[in-house]
């Protein structure tokens, strides 16, 4: 099992919360993580001992230059950071050398998994079911080909 692994536990409650939804990280990780793939949210710092927040699915990697990062992505990252800067000084410090503007970048977003454990689904997740299901339309019948006869 792959893990994104946060060395501040000061994320532990903005990802148990759910304002922590992405992670930018210097390089790019294509080939360390896929989109959809399930890893463990774990905190703790390197070569000690991690504590899994909870599952999560990667929903979707950007590489990019670090000028590029949106202020939203940054945002879902680190909801204390107010811009660029903030996001240089930041990086500078977790990978202990300078960071700039034009150093590539991976922004992973991420989404917790809610392991049932074979229980039944909640209810609010019955009722996103169903209204997901009326709001599929039905297909139509290519032209020219007959209705369907009842036996």
């Amino acid at each position: 099992m792959f893990a994104l692994n946060f060395y501040s536990s000061l994320f532990a409650d903005a990802l148990r919360a759910g304002r922590k939804t992405a992670t930018i990280r210097l390089g790019n990780k294509l080939d360390k993580y896929d989109e959809g793939q399930v890893v463990w949210v774990t905190v703790g710092q390197r070569f000690g001992t991690r504590h899994k927040i909870f599952t999560a699915i990667i929903d979707r990697i950007e590489v990019k230059r670090l000028a590029e990062v949106t202020p939203r992505e940054i945002e879902r990252d680190h909801p204390q950071l107010r811009g660029h800067e903030d996001l240089i000084e930041f990086l500078s410090k977790i990978y202990q050398r300078p960071v700039a503007l034009d150093d590539e970048v991976s922004v992973i977003h991420f989404s917790r998994v809610e392991e049932s454990n074979g229980a039944a689904p909640d209810e609010s997740l019955e009722r996103m079911t169903r209204g997901a299901s009326r709001a599929v339309k039905p297909r139509k019948r290519p032209a020219g080909r007959p209705k369907p006869r009842k036996r």
